[in-house]
């Protein structure tokens, strides 16, 4: 829709309305103020979510792959061929043994629940851009170090130096009964990947290692597997999965944190469709601004008229008004949302220490600072509903305008 000189000249002089007309100032300014918050909020809430679950999903994959290879009875006793049909598999980027048992810790008094990784060299040298304190290459066989979490070692006292007790329940059986393996190591470093559940349970050693600590001989429990893509993981295994029925189970990421992504997924639809209304609420002031402005300005839009402006003028006019209004908002939603999300954690830091909660507890919230991505086709849509519902809300004071009757208002001129 082109404007020529004279509807864009009007256009622009309604969009800042003149002395005496402060009150039509106060509402089109609100419609502007309340169409950037929508929009804002709109942008940060999906950015966030988006964030949470792109985060979740690079932490847990980057600990268990894509999908688990778990034989029944945590026993596969031919793991090598097994391996090596799975390397050989087509989608399948990398495959390694790992075991992965719940134990227990104990130092200085102090007793934790773990849980003991034995991974390969290879795994454990990945983990090296994550450790806060000590050297990762420590952690090799026969050297009977372990890497533990920042959050196991905040709860149960240890510093990398310091030598840890891994208590295995399923000890030797003895003549007096089956006494627990209790087996000391040094902490050789201490590792934080940013989900709580991990960094406050994991104890990282070499699977030779862990085989000795579990009694387990040359045995594993299970494969790790990473695929080329995450989201066509059960297509890529499922040939996998039909050879190893009845000794093996595989488990994809979708499946071990089914319960999260879901929930996930649900609140991430429902906070967009709930949001959307704040947006529909934005259109409505958009066009009680406008109906008034038509209201104070019937004599300008008569004498318009009277002066050869036709009906398509006016509703031009008064359309590019409102939809303006509705642009600026929009583009000024966008620029605070970038500015909120930029200092999200900054922000989060000062209101915490406002109010004296804790709005980000890694216990309750999986990570440990709160994550953004944002998708520029969702920006998309939400500039484009934005935009729609400013459209579609001129429509009807911008008709109104347009079917001014001029004799009517200046009869009594």
């Amino acid at each position: 829709m082109f404007l020529s000189p004279f509807e864009w000249t009007i256009a622009k002089r309604y969009l800042w309305p003149g002395k005496g007309e402060g009150f039509i100032k106060l509402v089109a300014g609100i419609s502007i103020g309340v169409v950037m918050l929508s929009v804002a909020m709109l942008v940060i809430v999906m950015s966030v979510m988006n964030g949470f679950r792109a985060e979740l999903l690079d932490k847990i994959v980057g600990l268990n792959g894509h999908a688990i290879v778990q034989a029944y009875g945590q026993r596969l006793d031919n793991w090598e061929s097994v391996l090596e049909e799975i390397r050989e598999t087509p989608g399948v980027v990398k495959a390694a043994p790992l075991i992965d048992q719940p134990l227990m810790v104990t130092f200085n008094g102090r007793v934790e629940g773990i849980i003991v990784r034995g991974n390969t060299a290879e795994d454990i040298a990945e983990l090296s851009d994550k450790v806060v304190l000590g050297d990762m290459r420590s952690i090799k066989p026969g050297a009977e170090k372990v890497a533990i979490g920042a959050r196991l070692a905040e709860n149960i006292g240890a510093r990398v130096g310091d030598v840890i007790t891994i208590i295995n329940p399923a000890g030797r059986p003895t003549p007096f009964g089956t006494v627990p393996r209790q087996v000391g190591y040094e902490v050789g470093a201490i590792f934080e990947v940013g989900l709580y559940d991990y960094d406050g349970a994991f104890v990282v050693m070499p699977i030779s290692q862990a085989q000795t600590l579990l009694l387990t001989g040359d045995t594993i429990g299970m494969i790790e597997v990473t695929t080329e893509d995450a989201e066509r993981v059960s297509q890529i295994m499922a040939p996998i999965e039909k050879k190893l029925a009845g000794i093996a189970l595989v488990r994809t990421w979708q499946q071990i944190n089914s319960s999260i992504f879901e929930a996930l997924q649900v609140e991430r639809v429902a906070m967009f469709f709930a949001l959307s209304f704040m947006v529909l609420v934005a259109a409505f002031n958009i066009l009680s601004s406008l109906v008034m402005l038509v209201r104070a300005k019937t004599r300008d839009i008569a004498i318009m008229r009277t002066m050869g402006a036709g009906r398509q003028s006016i509703l031009k006019i008064f359309v590019t008004t409102g939809f303006t209004v509705g642009a600026i908002g929009t583009m000024a939603g966008l620029a605070l949302g970038a500015v909120v999300l930029t200092f999200r954690q900054s922000i989060l830091t000062v209101i915490s220490w406002a109010t004296g909660q804790d709005l980000w507890n890694p216990e309750v919230r999986f990570l440990t600072e709160l994550p953004s991505k944002t998708d520029p086709w969702e920006i998309f849509g939400i500039v484009a509903l934005a935009l729609i519902l400013s459209f579609l809300a001129t429509l009807y004071p911008a008709l109104k305008a347009a079917n001014t009757d001029p004799v009517q208002v200046l009869r009594y001129e």
